[in-house]
């Protein structure tokens, strides 16, 4: 009998600390805007690792497509119903988005945004991502030189109307292309009054990417150059491009420094591309939300996760990155 009640209360034991112990992980969300995008993919994969690594719960969702903010709220009253006290964010529509932070942190709920910023950057606890506004200069600098001389006949693939993300890029490579454009804080794109000869939205997307190369083709069939938000949009672009009998002669410049588009740098594809690091960002981001689940300590500001320019070749005054070393560094895996 006195084994019997040993073995019950050491059970009780075993249960309740158990209990306790799944009680006490750290709940952390992660909403991206797609589930699809390679970039996004690497995201989530650096935010499980992480947070397996440091004992934490991690729950992720994405909207339907770039631009889904309703899906994002939802997915945030998901996480939030679910215990979550840290979200980590990849706003879809900057300032749609805000008023679904601000109910969550009312909750004592940490939002922090990675890659993309709100409009405006304050409304979460903290940011980290790439200086978007520095990796549209590099890219700027490189294809100006890159052209060597010959008047630009620019297409721009943007993100699409108003996102801070698709704005910084712009802008920041009509800045360090040398021409008129608006300052790093302004979501307005700068490109008319710079006289770009073609802007079409491509929302990141490879097929949507061709179609806007191919409408800017009909409309000045003369391009050669041509700015991408992303490296998918790129790969449709110069799918358009292919298709025209064209490649060979246009500049085509990106954003991203995935390993796909690393690849696509080494073969032509891209001429030069600013690398970002979304594995960063987000063990950046659970490790903070671990923390603040520890301390009660939340993180604050914004931090710089860095950016490298990636050419198949360096050009003069442009400091610059080979693919290998791209390849190597490709999401941030080292």
């Amino acid at each position: 009998m006195k084994k019997i009640a040993s073995t019950f209360v050491f059970t009780a034991l075993t249960l309740a600390v158990g209990a306790a112990a799944a009680q006490a992980q750290p709940v952390i969300g992660l909403i991206t805007k797609t589930e699809s995008n390679p970039f996004f993919v690497k995201m989530k994969e650096g935010a499980d690792a992480e947070a397996k690594k440091l004992g934490a719960k991690l729950i992720a969702a994405a909207g339907k497509t770039d631009g889904d903010n309703a899906g994002q709220v939802t997915a945030m009253e998901n996480m939030i119903a679910a215990g979550a006290k840290t979200i980590l964010i990849t706003p879809s529509d900057a300032k749609a988005i805000i008023p679904a932070i601000k109910k969550a942190q009312a909750q004592g709920v940490m939002v922090i945004a990675l890659d993309s910023p709100t409009d405006p950057a304050t409304a979460v606890d903290a940011l980290f991502a790439t200086d978007n506004y520095k990796a549209g200069v590099l890219i700027g600098e490189y294809a100006k030189v890159a052209m060597a001389g010959k008047k630009p006949v620019i297409a721009t693939l943007d993100l699409f109307p108003g996102h801070p993300v698709g704005a910084q890029r712009h802008n920041g490579f009509l800045k360090g292309f040398g021409l008129t454009a608006p300052d790093a804080k302004s979501n307005d794109l700068g490109g008319a009054k710079a006289g770009v000869a073609c802007m079409a939205d491509s929302f990141g997307d490879a097929a949507k990417g061709q179609t806007g190369m191919e409408n800017c083709l009909q409309k000045n069939p003369g391009i050669n150059l041509v700015y991408t938000i992303n490296e998918p949009a790129a790969a449709g672009a110069y799918k358009a491009l292919k298709a025209a009998g064209k490649e060979k002669d246009v500049v085509i410049v990106s954003v991203d420094g995935g390993c796909a588009g690393i690849k696509d740098v080494g073969a032509g594809v891209i001429t030069a591309t600013s690398q970002q690091y979304p594995l960063k960002m987000a063990s950046m981001g659970v490790a903070a939300g671990v923390e603040y689940a520890k301390t009660g300590k939340k993180v604050s500001g914004y931090v710089d996760t860095g950016v490298t320019l990636i050419a198949a070749k360096s050009v003069k005054g442009v400091d610059s990155k080979d693919v290998k070393t791209g390849t190597d560094l490709c999401w941030g895996n080292k």
